[in-house]
């Protein structure tokens, strides 16, 4: 038996004043891995990790809609995930090295 996880990425609309509370009470409900503030239609992207499609049902309707300054939600659920080798190389950013020379 397969442990696979279900991934989706929350995109909200909220009022912006509550931005960073809403962000913090994001990351208090179980399967909330990450929130990010992002540039466009929307302003707050959550990054959910559950076991089954009913729990992110649940998850979405019954506590991220409920919580009090969103206004709005659009759900993406992911089918498959494609990394680089090194999941570390995300964050290289190609700055020079301060070696001694």
């Amino acid at each position: 038996m397969s442990s696979s996880v279900v991934t989706a990425f929350i995109l909200m609309t909220v009022e912006r004043p509550r931005l960073r509370s809403i962000a913090d009470d994001l990351l208090a409900i179980d399967g909330v891995a990450e929130v990010y503030s992002v540039a466009g239609p929307y302003d707050l992207v959550a990054i959910v990790r559950v076991k089954h499609h009913e729990d992110l049902n649940d998850l979405v309707t019954e506590h991220v809609a409920a919580l009090d300054g969103i206004l709005a939600t659009e759900t993406l659920i992911a089918f498959r995930s494609f990394w680089k080798k090194d999941p570390g190389l995300l964050w290289d950013v190609g700055e020079p090295s301060t070696g001694s020379g």
